[in-house]
């Protein structure tokens, strides 16, 4: 039988040896190849590009079969020592992602920054977040690659058109992909922002070693996710809100139904409680509005709205904790979340009607504990700021808050209150009357303690100022 003709082996054992070309050369005329053999391949080309398209989206196999193309011609040009951009893996990776991936991007996709959380295209300027700080990086982007890594982005929701201005897509990694562009923006300033979750596991203990949350803490939520209270977890964008309700959900009874709601499909709680029964709904606003008698209708044992953004949803969430539903969790964007109740209510007369004071009054009735968290100067540390219990006051009927946990910026540290409403006493001690005690026990300790370092920080200023007043005398 005869011989197949390999050109790649041709080329590496009897043509003569090509003489050194540039990394850009070299990208060139990789290309170039590849459109000649897909030029010749045209009774084809529905395959040809399917795979095109596969590869550019990220999927492994077609990705590797790029890669592995890439490597033979390398090895038929004689040019495996050709220097290549720093910032890739390899040469084969940097041949790949020049041409047809992720450009400059790459390199925040590896392993050496998968600590960072967020990246961002503006113009032709890359940057990555690093230690806190959003760092310029030294490759930069044409204008034709952003327009080709639009379109790649954009294979993932063939439904979007091209021609928008504004786009949120999510990649096959989960990463969150929003682009500005047209005009929106500023000419040749067109914007490309990536950002996920690094959060290797949901844990209080993985959040208390980052200095989220105090070590000592852990016992006191999780009792306080076993009792069921309605909680919501507020403050500003990315400042731990998401990860501290993925983690509290993780501590949920997995024998329980459930549904959340998403506009975004962040929360991956199919990967975090596997086995338990809960529905997971991507809806917006218009579709949340058909289905939110459903949902009332429902016999979910608790309901969860992520980054509730709507009065609609919100409306939902509260008509569901007033008919008794609990373990009831939302996050929501508040700069004070001492205006949670109202801020709320604005959004709900806004899309519902109805008055302010009476519904804002129906909010704070349906959730027992707002969680305020903030992000600090470095944009990787995040602090819970605050805790409060939510209610209203028997007497007044008007809305209550009470802070039972405040960090203290400048000693970093959290100083605790015991406080729990007989409201709450009751509706825990019905709901697990074990989980509240250890609620109780833990909240009663957290203040013992908080009180003490504050005791023996008065008596050591006292001390110090009693020694300065004796040196002076």
């Amino acid at each position: 039988m005869e011989d197949r003709f390999y050109l790649e082996r041709y080329l590496a054992e009897e043509a003569a040896p090509y003489e050194p070309m540039s990394f850009g050369e070299l990208c060139t005329r990789i290309e170039g190849e590849f459109r000649r053999e897909w030029d010749e391949e045209r009774g084809d080309s529905g395959r040809i590009l399917a795979v095109q398209k596969r590869a550019i989206i990220g999927y492994a196999k077609e990705v590797a079969y790029f890669k592995d193309k890439i490597s033979g011609l390398i090895r038929a040009y004689q040019a495996e020592k050709t220097r290549f951009p720093a910032w890739h893996a390899s040469l084969a990776d940097a041949v790949y992602h020049e041409n047809w991936g992720l450009s400059g991007m790459a390199e925040w996709f590896g392993e050496s920054m998968g600590g960072s959380s967020s990246a961002k295209i503006i113009g032709d300027r890359i940057y990555f977040l690093e230690g806190g700080v959003m760092r310029l990086k030294p490759q930069t982007i044409s204008r034709d690659r952003r327009e080709q890594l639009t379109r790649a982005f954009l294979l993932l929701t063939p439904d979007e058109r091209l021609d928008r201005e504004f786009h949120e897509i999510y990649m096959l990694d989960g990463t969150r992909v929003t682009v500005f562009r047209g005009a929106m923006t500023k000419p040749d300033q067109d914007v490309i922002i990536f950002r996920r979750y690094i959060i290797p596991s949901y844990s209080f203990e993985e959040q208390a070693l980052r200095g989220s949350i105090p070590k000592e803490s852990i016992g006191l939520f999780r009792s306080m996710a076993r009792v069921g209270y309605n909680v919501a977890f507020c403050g500003p964008v990315r400042s731990a809100k998401t990860t501290f309700l993925s983690t509290w959900q993780s501590c949920e009874d997995a024998s329980l139904e459930g549904v959340m709601v998403e506009t975004d499909p962040e929360i991956p709680l199919h990967k975090l409680m596997p086995e338990a029964p809960v529905v997971q709904l991507i809806a917006d606003q218009d579709k949340l509005k058909n289905i939110s008698k459903n949902l009332l209708r429902s016999d979910a044992d608790y309901f969860i709205l992520a980054e509730a953004r709507d009065g609609i949803a919100l409306d939902t969430a509260v008509r569901m904790a007033r008919k008794g539903t609990r373990r009831m969790k939302i996050t929501f964007h508040t700069r004070d979340p001492l205006f949670f109740p109202y801020d709320v209510a604005v959004e709900i007369v806004r899309a519902m009607g109805g008055g302010l004071e009476e519904t804002a009054r129906r909010v704070a009735g349906s959730f027992d504990y707002v969680f305020h968290f903030v992000q600090l100067k470095r944009k990787d540390q995040k602090r819970l700021r605050a805790i409060y219990e939510l209610g209203i006051c028997p007497e007044s009927r008007e809305t209550r808050m009470v802070e039972i946990c405040r960090y203290l910026f400048a000693e970093d540290r959290w100083a605790w209150t015991y406080h729990i409403s007989e409201d709450k006493r009751l509706a825990g001690e019905e709901e697990d009357a074990e989980a509240f005690a250890e609620f109780d026990a833990a909240l009663r300790r957290l203040a013992e303690d908080s009180a003490g370092q504050d005791s023996a920080g008065q008596d050591s200023a006292g001390q110090d100022d009693g020694a300065k007043g004796g040196g002076a005398s």
